[in-house]
């Protein structure tokens, strides 16, 4: 029977089981264990990506969970600890020949000895293979041959971002530049960009859409996510929702609103001015260092008259911690009564919500419910915020 499942794909790892870093700006807790926790308690989210499952001593930490009965392994693929499977994953750095700057992309790979064997190959193509979003030294479609020999998903990540993106840095015009697009499973959004955004760009009309958290500490799981309909939280289940057989699909993505991103608006990076893209000094701090926000980038890559694709909706949410007053505190006192932060966000009625909080911030988390609290754009590296009504 299908059922709904809540899935975040990109998902960092802080430090291992030895404390030594894997992600060098993740935080000290970000462990395999920690993200396993905290998803399966705190968030409810039921499928987790975690992206830097290449790293050896990651695979240590997760032999340790299916020794001690902790975790199993599925027979569709992908680990299961308590209420959440876990998708093993790496982000990866190419810049080859075809590329104008850095790209990073996500692979996926449906077990563990699979995720070993791919280890073994990148560690041949890598400096470091104990560390987190590294440079492959290879061409990007050979990369994602390998994958492809191995059963795996490819997903270009954070596409529009404007450091380490496809459409960022990495091409001119198209994907087609440096991948191989039938070799590509879904797509990436990023922060500061949403289906509506990503649509005027008529090459993307082929691939399902993913929101994911891009994850750098245990409070931002879930900043992003999607609601998938399929049987189970399986590496399988996933791979037809990405690809919509037998009625499994992504039903809704949920996002920041784009302008909440750090890189929606062109602005100077020194002193976060926005600018127009024509701008080439800053005319406030006389900087030449303007960062091109993702809207801008867009609106060079967008076709004229481009068809109207059918997409699921593009939810607008931010976590708990996002809301003005919404406290360590008060988020336990939360979690106490509802359990997770899923069930907050998308059930708990608002009656039962003032019977907790003060009114206001029940009515804030019914806002964010329904894509309604008001924001500031961010850009040049700065998050946008939320207005309190």
């Amino acid at each position: 029977m299908i059922e709904s499942f809540f899935a975040d794909l990109h998902i960092h790892i802080g430090r291992d089981m030895y404390d030594k870093p894997v992600k060098i700006t993740g935080a000290k807790s970000l462990t395999l264990t920690n993200i396993l926790l905290e998803s399966s308690r705190n968030k409810g989210i039921h499928l987790v990506g975690i992206i830097d499952s290449h790293a050896p001593h990651v695979q240590q930490e997760l032999k340790q969970l299916l020794a001690n009965n902790q975790a199993r392994e599925l027979e569709d693929g992908g680990i299961q600890f308590e209420d959440v499977t876990l998708i093993l994953g790496s982000e990866i750095e190419v810049n080859d020949e075809n590329c104008q700057g850095p790209v990073h992309v996500l692979c996926y790979l449906p077990t563990l000895a699979k995720m070993e064997e791919f280890t073994e190959w990148l560690a041949t193509k890598m400096t470091n293979i104990n560390l987190s979003s590294q440079r492959y030294y290879g061409t990007a479609k050979a990369l994602q041959y390998k994958v492809k020999e191995l059963d795996g998903l490819f997903i270009p990540a954070h596409v529009f971002t404007p450091f380490k993106s496809t459409y960022g840095k990495g091409v001119k015009q198209s994907l087609e530049e440096v991948f191989d697009p039938d070799l590509i499973d879904a797509v990436e959004l990023g922060l500061s960009s949403d289906t509506s955004m990503a649509d005027q760009i008529e090459e993307l009309h082929a691939y399902t859409f993913v929101s994911n958290s891009d994850a750098h500490s245990l409070g931002k799981i879930a900043r992003e996510y999607q609601e998938i309909e399929m049987e189970e939280p399986s590496f399988k289940e996933l791979n037809w929702a990405l690809h919509q057989v037998k009625g499994r699909k992504i039903s809704r993505n949920f996002g920041m609103n784009p302008k909440l991103g750090k890189y929606h608006t062109t602005v100077c990076s020194k002193c976060l001015e926005p600018l127009t893209t024509s701008v080439k000094v800053c005319p406030t701090c006389g900087s030449t260092k303007i960062v091109k926000g993702v809207y801008d980038r867009i609106k060079e890559l967008a076709n004229e008259n481009v068809n109207k694709v059918s997409r699921p909706p593009y939810m607008y949410q931010v976590p708990l911690e996002y809301l003005p007053s919404l406290g360590p505190k008060t988020y336990g006192k939360l979690l106490e009564n509802f359990n997770t932060e899923m069930n907050i966000i998308h059930q708990v009625p608002l009656n039962r919500l003032e019977e907790v909080v003060p009114e206001k911030l029940a009515r804030a988390i019914i806002q964010m419910r329904n894509g309604e609290l008001a924001i500031s754009a961010g850009g040049g590296g700065k998050y946008g915020s939320i207005n309190p009504s």
